[in-house]
């Protein structure tokens, strides 16, 4: 059964999320929250498995509140996905910066919602809808690339250089695979390492990374 905890600062929009989740057999909601304060809260209390984050919340926003959790010892396992209402909100940026694994429109269908908390809970990210690419893009090109930290990708191999940036462009493992000409089983032992050398939580943060570093290039 994967947890939800829902933080949004709009009582019916929660209450509708939870009808909806709760609609699913391998689903619960496990809290409601209407501000980031106590996403924080709750997290650290109940240990969800993922939190749906509204970012724009009074007091402490979605972005600060995931920024929290994702650094809460009781909390490694839980994933953020960010809840938005416009496609290219620049704040979705930040978000994905703090530690979220994800975003979903709201508008976003109910069974794609569904199939989005799962995809998350396993551990996975939000990285292959071509809005998601777009604004990764759009808002890492207004950004200068920083200088990468001290030996951050001099730990990688030259190898696992080409995997961290197709993985920085949306690919998924079964992509690499094909761009790069070996099986998938290898690209994902390849992301799994990328993981490990960089200590990034997910997909969604080794994105960033590939952004932020300059190894990969906003067209």
């Amino acid at each position: 059964m994967i947890s939800v905890l829902v933080a949004d600062d709009q009582a019916l929009v929660r209450a509708g999320f939870r009808v909806l989740i709760e609609s699913a057999p391998d689903l619960r909601v496990i809290g409601e929250v209407p501000d980031g304060e106590a996403a924080v809260e709750v997290a650290k209390l109940r240990r969800p498995d993922v939190v749906l984050m509204d970012i724009r919340m009074p007091g402490v926003d979605g972005i600060e509140a995931t920024r929290r959790i994702v650094h809460l010892p009781e909390c490694q396992d839980t994933r953020v996905l960010i809840l938005t209402t416009f496609e290219l909100d620049e704040y979705v940026y930040a978000a994905l910066r703090a530690g979220a694994s994800g975003f979903l429109l709201k508008d976003t269908p109910p069974e794609d919602l569904l199939d989005a908390i799962r995809v998350i809970a396993e551990g996975n990210a939000l990285l292959a809808p071509s809005v998601t690419r777009r604004l990764i893009t759009e808002f890492a090109a207004r950004r200068a690339p920083r200088s990468p930290g001290p030996g951050m990708l001099d730990v990688l191999t030259p190898r696992e250089r080409e995997v961290l940036c197709l993985v920085g462009k949306g690919m998924s493992n079964s992509e690499i695979a094909d761009a790069l000409h070996m099986g998938t089983a290898t690209a994902k032992t390849h992301v799994g390492r990328l993981l490990s050398k960089l200590g990034a939580r997910d997909r969604a943060q080794l994105v960033v990374i590939a952004y932020e570093s300059g190894a990969v290039v906003p067209s």
